[in-house]
């Protein structure tokens, strides 16, 4: 099994930001890749970014340019740095770990952001 822990989250105003982070353990094979993923009420869960093991990093387009997504010193650890948040960011943000053909979730924060 994998589990992931979520630290982070909260409210803030528009302009402010915000720092994620998310631990994973367990059985964690040396490939694998790790991010966020978002949902806000009544619309399609997004990309927010990830990060692969090789450090090849994907943005989701909302994000690009105010987020930044990088490996913590701690092994199996991401970081979220949010920068400029604004409301449309506003959604429950849920941590995920990929390898081979298994994807491992986290619990989900949240994450609201007032004008």
């Amino acid at each position: 099994q994998v589990q992931l822990v979520e630290a982070g989250g909260g409210s803030v105003q528009a302009g402010g930001s915000m720092r994620l982070l998310c631990q994973a353990s367990g059985d964690i094979y040396s490939i694998h890749v790790m991010g966020w993923y978002r949902r806000a009420p009544q619309k399609q869960r997004e990309l927010v970014a990830v990060i692969s093991t090789a450090e090849n990093i994907n943005y989701g387009v909302p994000v690009q340019g105010r987020f930044t997504i990088s490996r913590a010193d701690a092994k199996y650890t991401v970081n979220l740095q949010m920068d400029n948040l604004q409301p449309d960011d506003t959604a429950v943000y849920y941590c995920i770990l990929i390898q081979q053909r298994n994807n491992f979730w986290g619990p989900g924060t949240q994450v609201t952001v007032s004008s």
